[in-house]
């Protein structure tokens, strides 16, 4: 079978194939029942177009910047934790956005150190959440910047919620001989997973490398999880002070509501990603799109706007850039690119987005993603939610 694939669905498709059942579980996440997960996808589908006949551009142009960084089409690496599947990692996403012209997003629950990650991709932003006293939050972010770090993100749409009707993935503290055993009937079925493994050297260590603040200290996953949820919420204040100890580019991702967008602007963040955490906030919560117009029309271009959750296919990518985005982010596409190819199935995903852009912009007759409007999008009655008011 090629490595290649035409679309994110077959990727997708491929990864469940490969991956053990607990890490395929890992990456299809979800709160609850997974309403919110599914309107992210659901969503998407209920926007059209109308499209041209004759006198397209023969040629589409599709770059942009984001957080200053140029990115060749309006697509970002959206930071996603631990990446159990595949040996390589982050480091092998690095590489595949810096092949194709695109910037990085690294988790503080990733499995790969910064330090490689940047090595790998220079366009690499830090991702953050709001964990342990601010002394530690100043280290990693100091440890961010010394390493090459180009943005920071601050996560905050997160609500703890845990359970699913599907049932949680089991995912082990430590891979130890009980965890072995425990683990062993499902990934016997995934040989090619498993091998791949043992030929880098061996099994996942389920570490969390940039949560470390101590020299020598490798915090574990549910460690450094549990240090985040015994954390209070950060205020807009709290927001304000963090933003003020980085220098550089600084978005606030997971806001959902106007009234937050303009907070936001105040606490002095140059970039917001609309996000309801690819439907791990809590279940019912809106799709992004059906609010990223109004977070646009409240935020003017005070500061950029980008947005996460649902993005499949490039058709995606232009409905919200054409309603106001300056680009997208995506997480779970990418994870199935990487864990049915590795690097070569990241560039894979991407060249699929890319040409779905392209393909679309000539449907669209534009000659660029920056000639998007909204009236390129055909909207039903009753899309949008009432807005936020408070």
């Amino acid at each position: 079978m090629s490595g290649w694939f035409e679309t994110v669905a077959v990727a997708q498709q491929r990864a469940r194939r490969r991956l053990p059942k607990s890490v395929y579980g890992a990456l299809i996440g979800g709160a609850e029942a997974g309403v919110s997960m599914n309107e992210n996808l659901r969503s998407f589908d209920e926007l059209g177009f109308r499209t041209v006949t004759a006198g397209q551009p023969p040629v589409r142009e599709m770059q942009t910047t984001v957080m200053g960084q140029a990115a060749a089409i309006p697509v970002v690496i959206s930071p996603t934790g631990v990446q159990a599947v595949h040996p390589d990692g982050e480091v092998a996403v690095a590489r595949a956005a810096a092949a194709r012209g695109i910037p990085m997003g690294l988790s503080s629950f990733a499995s790969m150190p910064i330090e490689r990650v940047v090595e790998a991709n220079p366009h690499t932003f830090f991702q953050i959440y709001w964990a342990g006293d601010r002394d530690s939050i100043l280290a990693r972010i100091d440890r961010a910047r010394r390493a090459g770090a180009v943005g920071l993100i601050l996560t905050l749409d997160w609500s703890f919620s845990h359970g699913r009707d599907w049932g949680s993935p089991d995912i082990p503290q430590s891979i130890d001989l009980k965890t072995v055993v425990k683990h062993a009937p499902e990934v016997v079925v995934r040989p090619l997973w498993l091998l791949q493994w043992l030929r880098s050297g061996g099994l996942p260590e389920l570490g969390v490398p940039n949560f470390q603040t101590q020299e020598g200290y490798l915090p574990g996953f549910f460690e450094a999880y549990g240090t985040w949820m015994g954390t209070a919420p950060p205020t807009w204040d709290d927001v304000a002070w963090l933003r003020s100890q980085w220098d550089g580019p600084f978005m606030v991702k997971g806001i959902h509501r106007a009234d937050e967008a303009q907070r936001a602007v105040q606490a002095g963040v140059t970039a917001i990603s609309v996000s309801n955490h690819g439907g791990n906030n809590i279940d019912g919560a809106v799709a992004p799109i059906r609010v990223l117009p109004e977070i646009v029309a409240a935020v003017g271009n005070d500061i950029e706007v980008v947005m996460d959750g649902g993005v499949r296919r490039g058709s995606d990518v232009v409905k919200a850039v054409a309603m106001g985005a300056k680009a997208v982010m995506i997480g779970r596409a990418y994870l199935w690119g990487l864990a049915a190819n590795g690097q070569a199935g990241v560039e894979n995903v991407i060249d699929v987005l890319r040409n779905g852009i392209d393909a679309t912009l000539l449907g669209l007759g534009k000659a660029s993603t920056d000639d998007l409007v909204p009236d390129d999008v055909v909207i039903p009655d009753g899309f949008f939610p009432p807005p936020t008011q408070r």
